[in-house]
């Protein structure tokens, strides 16, 4: 065989081994399932390990009982974060968690919001006058509290405050914590609870007041590993507990563990 052609032969095999890294498959794209209020800072968490790793990361938000029965269905997801500790036990009794990779990811707190423009004025307190400030014929905007967490939090505040049975059957019940968050901010309602963090999302409302962190259980995002979930699954759960997503968190008003 021609010289040159052995020579050409040979350099074309030593420059493929010499770079490894072209061949080499992009990492698999992470799915994950969260709750409706962890949109803006889990994006932004998403964004940041991706410029890290380039591993895409993609996110579907909504209510954490709805993101819990569309595992239970058989929903692709590598990762669940929910809104509360209840839908994640109930996604760990149904067997669709990978046993020990469950962490507490974050805390928040429950906040009364009003249009921005709005001059209503309340103290939360027992029995503060929430029904009176609603005025003769509006409603309540928050989470449908036989489900949605952010609900069940705002009626269990409600409830120990002592003013829950005042309101109750003037409730504008939403999907999600996102959606009670729209109705206020959209004067389709005076008055609504959501999570701190959403409000301060939200430049349409503002916070009338924090409910007291004993007027409802604790307001925590647990986070888990989904049984069949890609080999990238774990490395960014563990991204998720390290010091530059919980920083990203901290920005997005959360508290951390």
């Amino acid at each position: 065989m021609n010289r040159r052609i052995i020579v050409a032969l040979i350099g074309a095999v030593l420059s493929g081994v010499a770079s490894p890294s072209a061949a080499e498959p992009r990492p698999a794209p992470l799915t994950v399932f969260a709750a409706a209020s962890l949109s803006d800072a889990l994006q932004a968490v998403g964004k940041a390990y991706t410029a890290r790793t380039g591993a895409t990361v993609r996110f579907s938000f909504a209510a954490s009982n709805l993101l819990a029965r569309q595992i239970e269905a058989g929903a692709r997801a590598d990762l669940f974060v929910s809104a509360d500790r209840q839908w994640m036990d109930h996604v760990a009794r149904a067997g669709f968690l990978i046993p020990g990779s469950r962490r507490d990811l974050l805390r928040g707190r429950l906040a009364l919001i009003a249009p921005a423009d709005s001059r209503i004025r309340l103290s939360i307190a027992p029995n503060f006058p929430l029904a009176r400030a609603l005025g003769p014929s509006e409603r309540l905007a928050m989470g449908d509290p036989a489900y949605v967490p952010a609900g069940l939090y705002a009626k269990a505040a409600l409830t120990r405050l002592g003013v829950w049975q005042s309101v109750q059957g003037r409730l504008a019940s939403a999907d999600n914590v996102r959606v009670a968050l729209s109705y206020v901010a959209r004067h389709a309602a005076p008055l609504g609870i959501v999570y701190e963090t959403d409000a301060r999302a939200e430049r349409g409302v503002k916070i009338i007041g924090i409910f007291p962190e004993a007027s409802h259980p604790p307001i925590t995002y647990p986070a888990a590993i989904v049984r069949g979930a890609s080999s990238g699954a774990r490395s960014f759960a563990t991204y998720l507990n390290g010091p530059e997503a919980k920083a990203i968190f901290r920005r997005f008003g959360f508290r951390t563990f």
